[in-house]
């Protein structure tokens, strides 16, 4: 059996191989996990190569390259201050939802129009609109590589998140019954039920490494849970209103929250203690997430004219029109 391989690609905690075999395309996954800014990358790629047939002495560089950025994205960041970008106009009606795919490079927005459309991230230039739903657009997501579909029973209400660990061998549900649930990915079966919120939750979802899962609930407070031992680790009070978004940074040590209070906050993921509070909407905030490197981050919020306002480095001026989305990135003097 012959095998090429065509392009090793980045992602978080890993790095995925797209070979060539008996003539069709496949993929294959590295995991990185334990990787941390202190591994000896040298150490690290020869242990791979004894482990993966693929990685062969000719590719050694580019893997270890390709192990350096990652180590880079682990690098301690300090203290981001963000500020207003862009503003731009989305939808006719209001936005449901709001996503980045991995690169930071575009995003995607879905609306009450019952489109979805694909943005480029820097010039705010609009790229695609995706046509075809019959109703609201209320979830949206980029692709994985890989991933299973099951139907989950076992919540007693409304299913309102749901997301893979990085691995696909999780499933993490939210719902209105004031639990999250996790899901074998293979089985369908549920291993586990996460108590604790007092009102309906709104969000879930894994950090980077699948170690650490986040819920946001109507009771105006998020919760962190360890995945090994399904135990709350931390609880996120601040809010004065309900959280109806929450997000990891990559580096999993930053939760992201919007709240219908009409601001989003960043928080210590380990600590639970709030870092910073980002104001500007109008509205109530109903999504938000950090971009691949953890420095940029995109708000949305619900508006009757269906404007939006994208907001990262460059102008540091805000347009007196609706918003619709925000985003802040940090500035460095």
């Amino acid at each position: 059996i012959n095998f090429k391989i065509l392009c090793m690609s980045v992602y978080f905690v890993g790095i995925m191989l797209e070979y060539e075999k008996g003539g069709k395309l496949k993929t294959k996954s590295i995991d990185l996990l334990e990787l941390s800014p202190s591994t000896d990358v040298g150490a690290l790629v020869e242990e791979i190569q004894r482990a993966e047939p693929l990685i062969t002495a000719t590719r050694a560089e580019q893997v270890k390259l390709l192990v350096r950025r990652l180590q880079e994205k682990l690098a301690p960041q300090g203290s981001h201050r963000f500020y207003l970008f862009k503003v731009l106009r989305a939808h006719i009606l209001p936005l449901t939802n709001v996503a980045l795919n991995k690169s930071g490079s575009c995003f995607i927005t879905g609306s009450y129009d019952r489109t979805c459309k694909v943005w480029d991230m820097a010039s705010g230039e609009e790229l695609h609109t995706l046509e075809g739903h019959k109703n609201v657009v209320y979830a949206i997501a980029f692709n994985n590589p890989y991933g299973r579909v099951h139907t989950l029973i076992g919540h007693c209400a409304e299913i309102s998140s749901t997301m893979f660990s990085w691995d696909c061998s999780l499933i993490l549900t939210g719902s209105m019954d004031k639990t999250c649930m996790l899901w074998d990915a293979t089985s369908g079966q549920c291993v586990a039920t996460l108590t604790g919120h007092e009102d309906e939750i709104l969000d879930s979802c894994f950090d980077y490494t699948g170690k650490l899962i986040a819920s946001a609930s109507a009771d105006g407070t998020a919760r962190v849970y360890c995945t090994a031992t399904r135990k709350c680790i931390t609880k996120l009070e601040g809010h004065d209103g309900e959280i109806s978004k929450i997000s990891f940074n990559p580096q999993g040590t930053r939760l992201l929250t919007g709240s219908t209070d009409r601001t989003a906050r960043v928080w210590d993921a380990r600590t639970g203690q709030c870092l910073q509070v980002l104001e500007g909407h109008t509205d109530e905030i109903f999504s938000c997430f950090f971009n691949y490197k953890g420095d940029i981050v995109i708000t949305a919020r619900t508006t009757p004219a269906g404007y939006g306002r994208l907001l990262a480095t460059r102008p540091r001026t805000c347009s007196s029109q609706p918003l619709s989305i925000l985003s802040f990135s940090t500035h460095t003097h």
